[in-house]
């Protein structure tokens, strides 16, 4: 049973991470062209992860936690202000590193490269325990 359960968490991971992938080719194609308009990288970097974020639920919720997304009312209302709530985390997360990394002298496209893997891993450990837990009449 054990064994069954981590199978299917790895294949919602890799789900998640395919899904990530899609929505960072948004997020970054966003960032270069905002850099391109000459937007500050911190900013840029924000507006960027903005329109990703966009992308990401509707990969999520139709094909990575398909079978714990909440029915229609509140419980999907709720959903998606916990999906918003993760996204803002991971939104501070990749504007106070890109920040600081050119704040630091770092070049915005490598501080972004080291933004997007710590955002990763928190944002997937947020939404696969705490936004889409299994909920009360989820289809």
């Amino acid at each position: 049973m054990i064994a069954t359960l981590t199978r299917f968490a790895d294949v919602r991971l890799v789900r998640y991470a395919l899904a990530s992938v899609g929505a960072l080719a948004i997020d970054m194609g966003s960032f270069l062209a905002l850099l391109a308009l000459a937007v500050p990288a911190a900013g840029a970097s924000a507006i960027g992860y903005i329109v990703g974020i966009g992308a990401h639920w509707m990969l999520s919720s139709r094909a990575v936690f398909v079978g714990r997304v909440a029915a229609n009312g509140a419980a999907r209302h709720r959903q998606k202000a916990l999906f918003v709530g993760s996204a803002l985390v991971g939104l501070a997360i990749t504007t106070a590193i890109v920040g600081a990394g050119v704040r630091a002298g770092m070049d915005p496209r490598v501080a972004k490269l080291a933004a997007i893997a710590v955002s990763f891993a928190i944002t997937w450990i947020l939404r696969s325990r705490v936004v889409f837990r299994n909920p009360a009449g989820a289809r």
